[in-house]
């Protein structure tokens, strides 16, 4: 089950039906089963105390993936910070809802093992996150 919160901030994901809908075909075709996917809409200020917490990263990030999965099974936490996916879309020249969507599925395929360590990881990560954007009819 998809589910969306937020922390400290005021945000509303418009077309939850759909991006829920889009995150489960998503899912299906990496070939897994969706467990628990939460999504936490938080500021910049929220995600950088987890991120030195609990990564001890002190530097502020659009995404931090929690991985709660078993086997095939795809359950996690994706924290969002919306501060920055709003400074990366004017950066980016990209629409808000756009970076948003990539961010969410940056997170969901990380729960789907892949990884953006090296140049050759991030290269596989972008073109499956480009493959998946084409996919989303909102």
């Amino acid at each position: 089950m998809v589910r969306f919160f937020t922390e400290n901030i005021s945000f509303d994901i418009k077309n939850k039906s759909k991006i829920k809908h889009w995150i489960n075909d998503v899912v299906k075709w990496e070939n897994k089963n969706i467990g628990d996917i939460n999504f936490i809409f938080c500021s910049d200020k929220y995600l950088l105390t987890i991120n030195k917490d609990y990564l001890k990263h002190d530097y502020f990030t659009d995404v931090i993936t929690f991985d709660f999965c078993d086997g095939k099974k795809i359950s996690g936490d994706i924290f969002i910070s919306i501060d920055t996916v709003r400074a990366n879309s004017v950066e980016y020249k990209q629409l808000f809802d756009e970076e948003l969507h990539r961010v969410m599925i940056h997170g969901v395929l990380h729960l789907c093992s892949y990884q953006d360590s090296t140049k050759q990881e991030s290269a596989l990560m972008r073109s499956k996150e480009n493959i998946y954007l084409k996919k989303l009819i909102i």
